[in-house]
């Protein structure tokens, strides 16, 4: 097989990121429309994700979450976004880059 000098693949994940970028923008700034929601899965021991302990410890590979209904303070950077969610009725900030 000959050799990916162009490297398609990671080409391929960085426009992904960049849909997820676009779909997250579209959320913060008008909301999710009818039952649109978003699964989101991540690494959690992957650089620069930034969550509490308890959740680390909870999910110390990798976690699913869920934007639909109850989401607040959705921030979309360029190489990362946050936002905070509740885990079992305790109210939890996350910061989580596209590459993990």
């Amino acid at each position: 097989m000959a050799e990916d000098l162009m490297h398609y693949d990671v080409m391929a994940q960085e426009a992904l990121r960049g849909v997820i970028r676009a779909a997250l923008k579209v959320a913060r700034d008008k909301g999710l429309p009818g039952e649109h929601h978003f699964y989101i899965s991540f690494r959690t021991d992957a650089p620069g994700v930034d969550i509490s302990e308890r959740l680390r410890k909870q999910y110390p590979e990798e976690i699913t979450i869920v934007l639909q209904h109850q989401f607040w303070n959705l921030e979309v950077m360029e190489d990362r976004f946050s936002v905070d969610l509740t885990f079992s009725k305790i109210p939890e900030r996350l910061v989580v880059p596209y590459a993990a």
